[in-house]
């Protein structure tokens, strides 16, 4: 046994069945899905800046996987309970799978998450092009919309699909639709859920991930109404135009400092993220495009998304790492800026299956999902100098067995050994989930010098560099670590 059960939400099955009533048949073994091609061996990874794989792939942690991904699309819904929490039993297996977890821990794992999760139902009704907008939100149809974007793939590939369903301006808004699909909204909503999803299925080349993803899009609710409106998407080329036209390179660190500056971009806490989310949306949205809006893309340059890519990621890692250190409180590993970090990571792999307009939009719109959380967050400060002064690279405490003559005997010979072999244990997937991020965001900009980010307009970013990420595991090593029981995150935010 990897340890005792740890059940995420004590009342996870109260009022479930009004989401999924009695009168709806389970799935079983009457989905007409072909799962030798849903779920095949995984590919490696589909580009050098996606996370690659740890050692220790074998013939029996493949045969786990791939048992846990079909067993879990048959048995299970994508839901956990009627307040939309998602099923995680896919991201934990292929995240074992990628640092090389056995097989046995695979499966055992994927008992312990089993006994919190929801039977998979029958959709009432098949979707089709014709009533695909009027059941999106609703989590009945969730195997529905399964066959539909299944058949959608088989039809026309994955890129195609993303670009029409999440980047394009057809799903976004419809005259006369009493019900707007949004479709990049439920992407980005609930927590950057869907992404993710459909980021695990691209870097490991697995069909039936994507099609959970998208199905997972298609019965999220929208988080905050219009966040893209109309315009988002009808003026990327006059966006990419005046970029061309423009020397100027604003980066993103220009625009957090300028919101930082901004005493109006402020919400009040109320319970419950959703809405405080929400009321960001309802109060601020504009204002966060606008200032999103003046982040510079230039497609046209090589490497140029690359880069901007690159940006957003230090800014996910900061606003959690820095955002989250307090030099006389420490440090507090905040829930939902933890996922911005979590689904940083897929980026790379999104990115290599879209056109250069729809890299752009989706690194844009995910901006302003980030930004937006960070208000909705509190607005935790930023203090880089205080953050860089004040934590370290090493463990405080060594690991035993270095020679009393060496000069490195009170130093990991990598931290990064010690803390990915620990996370894979733990009972909360997002330990795993978000020391990997940091262990590959280390690996590919790690060796970034003090002075990389020389010249924005955020206070103290000329101090900042690659060891950012080493930083920020060993803070989260140590802050989850601290804690017993279930209240391993903190939810609460940084309001004053």
């Amino acid at each position: 046994m990897v340890g005792s059960r740890v059940t995420a939400f004590p009342d996870e099955r109260i009022g479930a069945y009004r989401l999924f009533p009695h009168h709806l048949n389970t799935v079983s073994g009457s989905c007409e899905l072909d799962f030798e091609s849903f779920f095949p061996s995984p590919s490696l990874p589909p580009s050098p800046l996606a996370p690659q794989r740890f050692p220790g792939t074998s013939i029996e942690s493949l045969a786990a996987l791939q048992y846990v991904l079909k067993d879990n699309h048959k048995r299970w819904h994508i839901f956990l309970n009627d307040r939309k929490h998602h099923n995680h039993i896919t991201h934990r297996a292929l995240l074992l799978y990628a640092l090389g977890g056995s097989g046995a821990l695979i499966k055992e794992f994927y008992e312990q998450d089993s006994r919190r999760q929801l039977p998979a139902i029958e959709s009432p009704e098949a979707i089709t092009p014709t009533n695909f907008v009027g059941h999106l939100g609703d989590g009945r149809y969730y195997q529905g919309y399964v066959g539909f974007f299944n058949q959608e793939i088989n039809e026309k590939g994955t890129p195609m699909v993303l670009e029409e369903y999440i980047f394009s301006d057809r799903f976004q808004y419809q005259e006369g639709a009493s019900e707007q699909p949004e479709m990049l909204s439920r992407f980005m909503s609930s927590v950057i859920h869907a992404l993710i999803h459909v980021g695990y299925g691209l870097e490991f080349s697995l069909k039936g991930i994507v099609v959970e993803g998208l199905a997972l899009a298609a019965v999220h609710d929208v988080w905050g109404k219009d966040l893209y409106p109309i315009h988002f998407f009808t003026e990327r080329s006059e966006v990419a135009a005046e970029i061309i036209d423009s020397k100027a390179d604003t980066h993103v660190f220009d625009i957090i400092a300028r919101m930082v500056r901004d005493d109006n971009l402020r919400v009040d806490n109320v319970q419950g993220p959703q809405r405080v989310f929400e009321r960001a949306v309802a109060g601020h949205a504009a204002t966060i495009r606008g200032y999103a809006a003046q982040w510079t893309i230039d497609v046209t340059k090589t490497g140029g998304i690359e880069r901007k890519m690159e940006e957003v990621i230090w800014l996910s890692s900061a606003l959690y790492a820095i955002g989250g250190f307090d030099e006389v409180k420490g440090f507090t590993s905040e829930f939902f800026l933890m996922h911005l970090v979590t689904s940083s990571l897929f980026l790379p792999s999104l990115i290599t299956a879209l056109t250069t307009g729809s890299q752009a939009l989706l690194l844009r719109a995910y901006l302003v999902t980030v930004l937006t959380w960070w208000i909705a967050r509190g607005r935790p400060a930023l203090n880089i100098k205080s953050f860089m002064e004040s934590t370290s690279t090493q463990f405080t405490v060594p690991l035993p067995g270095g020679s009393d003559s060496s000069d490195f005997s009170m130093e990991h010979p990598n931290p990064f050994l010690h803390i990915i072999q620990s996370s894979i244990l733990h009972a909360s997937d997002h330990l795993a989930k978000i020391q990997r991020a940091f262990a590959h965001f280390s690996t590919v900009y790690g060796s970034r010098p003090a002075g990389y980010h020389k010249g924005t307009e955020l206070d103290g970013a000329e101090l900042l560099d690659g060891t950012l990420f080493v930083r920020a595991a060993l803070l989260t090593a140590n802050y989850v670590g601290s804690k017993e029981g279930l209240k391993i995150w903190n939810g609460r935010g940084f309001f004053l």
